[in-house]
Order: structure tokens, then C-alpha cells, then sequence
């Protein structure tokens, strides 16, 4: 399995940090190219991982910017061939009474809208060439809802939701869309919420501890290979036992 890649190109959103730049790495590491799409440190991020990746400048909640990435890496690598969608914030720390719209917002058009705009992105090619594995990255809250954390558990459900919509439609293609849905993972995204948003997580995983990166990517990388080939809008747990549903 160790070149189980070769030949093929990946595009991580949210790259340069935490579950992306884990997956960026293995995917590197058994043999693909791989394109990194995000906002911030993706280039330096890609001069870090070697020669066979190259980053872009990517605001994945505006269009625009969405398909001049996806044209740039194609013109860079000729193809696309794998998505990993990770790029995201946790956004406001807030009950719904009281909660201000707009940061509502911004959570639902960076996670939700930035899932819908890369996937929608790269489908012409994967379809045309009749592969492609796009995996989304939701998490336990978009099934299980964490309080005062409405905007985040609602775009990740709709992200579960949207994958399972997006499998269904891709069945009978060699295409394969599925989700994955971490519970608490030691990542830099973590240092953004309150330790007692932090703590009450950890108090629902039977494991007791953080899941890590390298076991994320781990997963990601089988959803992200050929291996992965009955699976349609699945959503695969990694939470420490807390969902097992």
C-alpha cells in the first residue's frame, strides 16, 4: 500500500494545519501530488511538504475564488482526482438567544457553502474521467448537536446531510463521495473554543483522550483510495466510542 497514490492528485482545502496537513503528508508519503487550498499559509505550506506539492490561495466560501484554484491546479497537476474537504472555524462560542446572525452565517458559508463549492468544483472532471473520491469532513456535532454551538453543529449536519444526497447521486459512477466525522481532535482549531466547551467534550468520549491527526488521516487516506468502492454517502466515525451510530 505504500504507493497505493501514485500517479494520482489531491486537493486538500484547510491544508496547511491540523487534519489537512496530516492527510497532505500521508497522501505525499504513499505516492500522490497534492494541491493545498487555503486561506492562509498555503504556499509556505506546500514548500514544507516537498517538491510534489503546490499551494493556493483559497477562500472556499466565494466562488470565484473556488474555480480559479481548481483551474490553477489542474493546470498545474492536469487533474484532480481526490477532495478532502477540512478547512473550517468553530465559530462563535454562543446560546441561540442572543446570537448575532452575521458570525451564524459566516460558520454555514465557510463549512457548508465551501463543501458544496469545492465538491461542485471538481465534479466535471472526476465524472469525465469517470473517478474521484471526494471526502467531506463533518464531525460528531453535526449528528449529536453541542450546545451553544448552533452555527457549527448545523453546517455539519448539513454537510452529513449533503454527502449522503451527493453518494446517492454519484452510485452508479466510479465516483465516490463519502464523510467522515471526527469527535475531539488535538488541533489547532481546538485552541479556539473555551476550555469548558473543551472539557464537556472530552466528558462524552468512553476512550478518555483527543483523537490525533495521523489517526484521522489514517482513515481519510482508505475513504481516499480505490479500496474504498461500496461505500455511497457513508459517514465514517472516528469520536473514541461516543457515536456509534
Amino acid at each position: 500500500m505504500t504507493k497505493r497514490f501514485e500517479g494520482q492528485v489531491a486537493t486538500i482545502t484547510g491544508g496547511s494545519r491540523g487534519i489537512g496537513r496530516a492527510v497532505a503528508e500521508r497522501l505525499l508519503s504513499e505516492g500522490a501530488h497534492v494541491a493545498i487550498w487555503d486561506l492562509k499559509d498555503a504556499e509556505s505550506a506546500a514548500k514544507e511538504l516537498g517538491e510534489n506539492a503546490r499551494g493556493f490561495a483559497v477562500d472556499v466560501s466565494d466562488e470565484a475564488s473556488v474555480e480559479a484554484a481548481r483551474d490553477a491546479t489542474e493546470a498545474a497537476f492536469g487533474k484532480i482526482d481526490i477532495l478532502v474537504t477540512a478547512a473550517g472555524i468553530t465559530g462563535p462560542t454562543h446560546p441561540v438567544k442572543g446570537h448575532e446572525f452575521a458570525p451564524w452565517r459566516q460558520v454555514i458559508d465557510i463549512h457548508l457553502g465551501g463543501v458544496f463549492l469545492c465538491t461542485r468544483a471538481v465534479l466535471d472532471g472526476m465524472t469525465a474521467r469517470n473517478y474521484g473520491r471526494i471526502i467531506t469532513v463533518a464531525s460528531v456535532a453535526g449528528k449529536e448537536g453541542n450546545p451553544n454551538s448552533s452555527s457549527y453543529s448545523a453546517a455539519k449536519s448539513g454537510i452529513i446531510g449533503f454527502t449522503k444526497s451527493l453518494g446517492k447521486e454519484l452510485a452508479l459512477t466510479e465516483v465516490r463521495a463519502n464523510c467522515f466525522a471526527p469527535g475531539l481532535i488535538k488541533t489547532p482549531l481546538m485552541e479556539q473554543l473555551p476550555p469548558e466547551q473543551v472539557e464537556f467534550s472530552l466528558s462524552r468520549i468512553p476512550q478518555g483522550r483527543f483523537g490525533t491527526v495521523e489517526e484521522c488521516a489514517a482513515m481519510i487516506c482508505f475513504m481516499a483510495s480505490p479500496e474504498c468502492s461500496f461505500n455511497s454517502g457513508s459517514v465514517f466515525d472516528m469520536s473514541g466510542g461516543r457515536a456509534t451510530y
